[in-house]
């Protein structure tokens, strides 16, 4: 049976929303913490309880949030202080009696370059930018608090995430979307609909250890884009030497890291295979949903 409570971070963000949908309609009480009134109001008006946490100071209803909950799943970005929700609600955490499981969403950042080779969870982590660091630290300081608790972390990296509202058709549609070409450059993706179904899938059988969410094909980023605009009959982006590209320090340390980040060990564990297994099928179903 579906446990009674679970507390996600984050709630009103882009992947938390459809976590929370998701066990929401598996049968989960849900609780979520959001940044500001304003987003708290929202979910309350979806039928979603929820309280004010800005990950900068704590939150006094954040401890009566996690006093029954059954599941943690943390959503928030560490800051240069750490994880804001271990940090600030360390005591409230303790205090949990119920809890029985928690979920840490990291990011396939961690562990830099590999000039485009397969890796997996073995793969030694060298971050190459900050928000990778802060990710490293933030997953080995809940390792060591579910240690202390005798209790299962699942910890999934999470790769590049796209979904309906939040795809290379947003792009296009802008006049925004570029093909910028790297020799041999791939991303790796995720479709936002198999993180939630992993996600509940993974708290139903609290599932223990570090997993790659990936889909099962990195693909140039260009090729997305072509893909893309074909679906949607627009003219396909000319080709973008990085070279010449003018782009943001953010935008051009994406492509610093080269690797391919295999997804076998999520699958295995919870046998299954991923509802958008590759770019294609998932921007399928992002354009059926527009209809």
């Amino acid at each position: 049976m579906p446990a009674d409570l679970v507390t996600v971070t984050g709630a009103s963000g882009f992947i938390a929303k459809h976590v929370v949908l998701q066990l929401l309609n598996r049968g989960y009480h849900v609780r979520g913490t959001v940044r500001s009134p304003e987003k708290a109001a929202h979910l309350r008006a979806d039928g979603i309880d929820a309280v004010q946490f800005d990950g900068a100071t704590p939150g006094p209803e954040v401890g009566p949030a996690l006093d029954t909950a059954s599941h943690v799943i943390l959503s928030i970005a560490p800051d240069e202080a750490g994880d804001p929700a271990l940090r600030l609600h360390r005591a409230d955490l303790d205090a949990a009696g119920q809890l029985q499981w928690l979920c840490y969403y990291s990011t396939v950042g961690v562990y830099g370059d590999f000039d485009g080779e397969w890796i997996d969870e073995t793969a030694p982590l060298v971050p190459r930018n900050m928000r990778s660091d802060r990710r490293v630290l933030a997953e080995q300081a809940w390792r060591d608090y579910a240690a202390e608790r005798g209790m299962p972390l699942c910890v999934l990296r999470l790769a590049g995430i796209y979904g309906p509202g939040r795809s290379s058709f947003s792009k296009l549609r802008a006049g925004t979307a570029r093909r910028v070409i790297k020799q041999g450059q791939v991303f790796n993706r995720i479709h936002v609909a198999d993180i939630a179904r992993v996600t509940a899938l993974a708290a139903e059988q609290r599932l223990d250890g570090t997993f790659n969410l990936a889909d099962d094909e990195p693909a140039p980023p260009q090729d997305v884009i072509a893909h893309a605009a074909q679906m949607i009959g627009l003219d396909v982006p000319p080709d973008l030497p990085i070279e010449t590209a003018e782009m943001t320090p953010m935008q051009r340390s994406f492509y610093r890291d080269n690797k391919r980040v295999s997804n076998r060990a999520i699958k295995q564990a919870l046998g299954i295979d991923l509802l958008y297994p590759d770019y294609r099928a998932g921007l399928a179903q992002i354009l059926e949903s527009e209809q």
